[in-house]
């Protein structure tokens, strides 16, 4: 069985079109379009592997902080479902979009702690723009939480 990754998911997985396609609605500013694409990709999910990429882009478009970490848990659970190491590249980014809601909500801690895991399996995202991102992401984060609690 050929292994997914972030670099090399399935092109031609349904799921996986219908959130490029929500991408390139969001990237050209038509947020209901994105939204809508989705949902239609959770709709569509047929296994754990695809709800985790699917709830991750629904996380993205929610009405409150609440419903972002919701979905963002949501596709943390089903990674940790995945048998395999298919996953393995997504969890820095699953951790640090949980860790962002638990800093929207206020809760800092619990936000650090979460920044912490994206950190301790940053070596798992592939180099360039999206390992950048995503890196430099973890490094704000915990940066905000350390000025949050007035440390250095």
């Amino acid at each position: 069985m050929e292994s997914k990754s972030v670099t090399s998911m399935d092109p031609n997985n349904h799921v996986v079109k219908l959130c490029a396609e929500g991408m390139r609605a969001e990237g050209d500013g038509r947020m209901d379009d994105a939204r809508a694409l989705f949902a239609q990709a959770w709709d569509a999910c047929t296994d754990d592997f695809e709800a985790c990429i699917a709830a991750h882009y629904v996380a993205r478009h929610q009405q409150s902080p609440e419903e972002t970490l919701y979905w963002n848990v949501m596709s943390l659970e089903h990674a940790n479902r995945v048998a395999d190491e298919s996953v393995r590249g997504f969890y820095p980014s699953l951790y640090l979009n949980i860790g962002h809601s638990h800093e929207q909500l206020g809760d800092h801690a619990e936000a650090g702690r979460f920044f912490d895991l994206a950190l301790s399996c940053a070596e798992n995202v592939p180099d360039g723009r999206y390992g950048t991102i995503v890196r430099n992401g973890i490094a704000n984060g915990q940066q905000r939480v350390r000025d949050a609690a007035g440390e250095p």
